[in-house]
């Protein structure tokens, strides 16, 4: 299967200048992953966005979020116990930081295009030691007039999956970590399934295993249990190293359809497709040989992290499928797909 995705001419839709910072001294330094849902007539984008304090030279600066607030450390560039040859990630006496810190940042849109920051609406920041290198990736379903907001939770225990729950967009129960370190790319299905919730996820695996995605069910969308490992890389393929879940799961007469994230060994992450059985979401029926989306375009190619399209929220309108995205871990863009095309690329497993 070719790259089918038709990409908005207007992409990049939002840049890392075109919101303030959170508070003064820090920048924004990346605009990325957003979550997308409906909400009062509009589209809405939830996007992770990611800051930083100022940078000196000889010295390298970030942020760490406290009880007191954000705290800024910084360490010279020469220091013999700095690891800092990733421009995301850094190692200090044997701890490791994130080089930037963030949260998720609500903007809305009446055409899906031109979005804007809506008055009276909060950000969302991390909330205890288990969100103290902030809160990412946010996946957003609407079950029965509850909006359930799953994110990667970062600190130095490690990446977990958070929970918070709304019905106006302005105050959030906090469930706390429902899935414990080392797990992310969390997505809840937004219709139950025989009375039950299901949620994908993807644990990592540092040695036995691999990097795969895995479904769960649950009684109250909270607690989670009955893991069924579902999706694996594969070998010589665009997913090789990783995969992960998209959004949540979008209901067709064939099955469930997830689109996802998959990554190779040269660190290039595209996106594909699989589908699942209607009833029974533990089985696998199909899935794409090739990526449905591949990073070509300028903005994909080249930023932060380049060579990234990466998604974790859509908006449905019948058979047209519109995909928000990060592009090489920096910008937010758009593009339509065909429900009706992605399903005639999958191959039965």
């Amino acid at each position: 299967m070719k790259d089918i995705a038709a990409r908005f001419h207007q992409n990049p839709l939002l840049l890392p200048g075109d919101l303030p910072p959170s508070v003064p001294g820090l920048e924004i330094l990346c605009l990325l992953n957003p979550g997308a849902f409906t909400f009062q007539g509009k589209i809405w984008l939830i996007i992770r966005v990611a800051e930083r304090p100022g940078q000196r030279d000889g010295f390298i600066s970030f942020p760490i979020l406290g009880d007191e607030g954000i705290k800024i450390l910084e360490i010279s560039l020469d220091d013999p116990d700095l690891d800092a040859h990733d421009p995301r990630v850094i190692r200090y006496k044997g701890n490791d930081y994130l080089t930037s810190l963030s949260h998720l940042r609500l903007v809305c849109s009446d055409d899906g295009i031109h979005f804007y920051e809506p008055e009276g609406f909060p950000l969302l920041i991390g909330e205890g030691v288990n969100e103290s290198f902030g809160i990412e990736d946010c996946r957003v379903a609407q079950i029965e007039g509850t909006y359930y907001l799953t994110f990667t939770a970062v600190s130095a225990h490690g990446v977990g999956v958070g929970l918070r729950t709304t019905q106006d967009w302005k105050l959030f129960e906090n469930h706390g970590m429902i899935i414990p370190p080392h797990n992310k790319d969390c997505a809840i299905f937004e219709e139950k399934i025989n009375g039950r919730f299901y949620a994908l996820h993807r644990p990592s695996s540092v040695a036995l295993g691999g990097n795969y995605i895995w479904l769960a069910e649950s009684p109250d969308g909270i607690h989670w249990g009955n893991h069924v490992c579902l999706l694996q890389t594969r070998e010589n393929s665009w997913d090789s190293v990783r995969v992960g879940a998209g959004a949540a799961p979008i209901k067709t007469a064939e099955g469930w359809l997830e689109i996802y994230h998959g990554a190779n060994e040269h660190h290039q992450y595209c996106l594909g497709a699989f589908l699942l059985d209607l009833n029974d979401p533990s089985k696998l029926l199909a899935r794409t040989e090739h990526p449905i989306m591949i990073p070509t375009a300028d903005y994909e190619l080249t930023g932060f992290f380049g060579q990234v399209v990466f998604t974790n929220g859509h908006i449905r309108n019948g058979d047209e499928l519109i995909v928000y995205y990060g592009a090489a871990d920096e910008v937010v863009c758009g593009a339509r797909f065909s429900i009706s095309e992605i399903l005639k690329g999958l191959k039965p497993v």
